[in-house]
């Protein structure tokens, strides 16, 4: 492979300090239309009658699914090495944060 072709597959990502840290989130919601999907990443605290939503992020309908492939491909290799990750019932949650949009 010539050397201008290793090059342009290389990207340079910074990550700052404070996206360094991350945000906790227990909950996402997921919806889409025909040209996007939007995930609302949201922390909720037992017993709080109110959950605000941390962060949202707006995919295409194809990186939409290469997510969801490497997130697969991720969760497989973990269980590989620690085991499976166990699925506790949970209690169904009343969605109830504004009105739902289109693009």
């Amino acid at each position: 492979m010539s050397e201008n072709k290793q090059n342009q597959k290389q990207i340079n990502i910074e990550l700052d300090e404070k996206m360094a840290e991350g945000i906790y989130s227990n909950l996402a919601i997921i919806n889409h239309s025909v040209s996007e999907f939007v995930v609302d990443f949201i922390s909720m605290m037992p017993g709080a009658p109110k959950a605000k939503v941390k962060s949202r992020i707006v995919l295409t309908p194809q990186h939409a699914k290469k997510f969801l492939k490497a997130l697969s491909d991720n969760v497989n290799r973990f269980e590989k090495a620690h085991g499976t990750i166990k699925d506790y019932e949970q209690p169904p949650i009343p969605m109830n944060f504004g009105p739902t949009g289109e693009a």
